[in-house]
């Protein structure tokens, strides 16, 4: 059971879709604007219960608790393919020549 002082990784919507303005793009209209806050638990609770947490910069926010400790995992997206000869391309354009080429 998460205890207090534990950290804690909790989600909020913050707009729904129909609260969201109008001058955004429509796939962007058409789903929630969410959060997602780590912080330190203000109160025993259990995972799925609305908390309180107070973030590193001693802000307080409530929101629904999905972890407890959460790790953290970085991304830059799928593999593109394409980016694989960015630099051969640049290099092209820049100096006329490949890589292999001193």
């Amino acid at each position: 059971m998460p205890r207090k002082d534990d950290w804690g990784l909790v989600h909020r919507v913050v707009l729904r879709p129909e609260e969201r303005t109008a001058n955004i793009p429509e796939e962007t209209k058409k789903v929630p604007f969410e959060m997602w806050v780590k912080g330190r638990l203000k109160s025993d609770a259990d995972l799925g219960q609305e908390v309180t947490v107070v973030t590193r910069t001693g802000r307080e926010v409530r929101g629904t608790l999905l972890e407890v400790n959460p790790t953290y995992t970085h991304s830059f997206g799928d593999f593109v393919p394409e980016i694989l000869t960015i630099g051969d391309t640049v290099r092209q354009m820049l100096f006329g020549g490949s890589a292999d080429e001193s």
